[in-house]
């Protein structure tokens, strides 16, 4: 029987890495790599770069970079999500944002492309603490960040990777729409402490203002694209909107959610925030 091509996009990224690990346990699976690294190559930013990792492809897991936010992501979603049904794509699963509506409009763009769908939505990465731009200031041992008040369901990537495995391979998952949550409300400031509790270090936490935090990225010569994206999800999505819980990671998976608890002391076991340089 021959295999089923399933393309991951963002192969390196915090969930695609997770998803495509999770997906080699599948025999009658074969993964295609969608990166810039990878053979051959995808780039969101390069069109012609599309049919090629599109080829024989059953589905595809479509994660946007940098975020569904940015004001060209729905016009590149469309031109892709219309190649990929033209070329035979069977199912896209879209990684979506809670509560923005500019990934909202992605989603509908999918919904009405794609053969068949599914959108996972999911609410801030805990990995966001020790793989992504939260891991320098943890081991700097100051955390300065707005909307310090704002209540976070902090998501396990390795739960969503395994939602979405579950919605790639399942057709039972084809037209929902899942919304992922931690199984628990927390601050950042009480993020920052539970990791400080675990590695047994002194982490001090500074709230900002939004301008002040801006002011900050601008000092440290942050990308000004980088910077507006930040912003504008601490701005937008930080407001009140999705400091509630779901329970959509055990109506897919038969288990409760990844507390960040659990998830601080599995990352503290790897010694990453010990690091002493910055």
């Amino acid at each position: 029987m021959d295999k089923k091509k399933i393309l991951v996009l963002g192969a390196n990224g915090k969930t695609g890495s997770r998803v495509t690990e999770q997906l080699q346990k599948i025999n009658d699976v074969e993964i295609v790599m969608g990166s810039r690294s990878a053979k051959p190559a995808f780039d969101w930013e390069t069109p012609e770069s599309w049919p090629a990792v599109l080829e024989d492809v059953h589905a595809v897991y479509i994660t946007f970079q940098p975020d569904l936010a940015v004001p060209a992501a729905a016009a590149i979603i469309r031109k892709f999500a219309d190649l990929a049904t033209g070329l035979g794509v069977q199912k896209m699963v879209l990684l979506s944002g809670r509560g923005e509506k500019e990934a909202r409009v992605c989603e509908e763009i999918v919904k009405v492309a794609a053969k068949n769908w599914t959108i996972v939505r999911a609410s801030w990465f805990s990995q966001n603490f020790s793989e992504s731009f939260f891991l320098e200031p943890v081991l700097a041992g100051f955390v300065a960040l707005p909307r310090a008040e704002a209540l976070e369901p902090f998501t396990d990537a390795n739960d969503i990777a395994a939602v979405v495995t579950a919605c790639l391979l399942d057709d039972k998952h084809n037209g929902q729409t899942y919304e992922l949550t931690g199984p628990r409300l927390l601050t950042f400031p009480e993020a920052v402490a539970e990791i400080a509790k675990a590695t047994d270090r002194d982490i001090q936490f500074q709230a900002l203002t939004l301008a002040e935090y801006q002011q900050m990225l601008q000092e440290y010569q942050v990308q000004e694209d980088q910077i507006w994206l930040v912003n504008y999800l601490f701005e937008q999505v930080l407001d009140g909107r999705n400091s509630s819980i779901t329970s959509d990671i055990e109506k897919v998976l038969g288990r409760k959610a990844t507390d960040f608890s659990t998830y601080v002391k599995v990352t503290a076991k790897t010694g990453i925030w010990n690091t002493a340089t910055v």
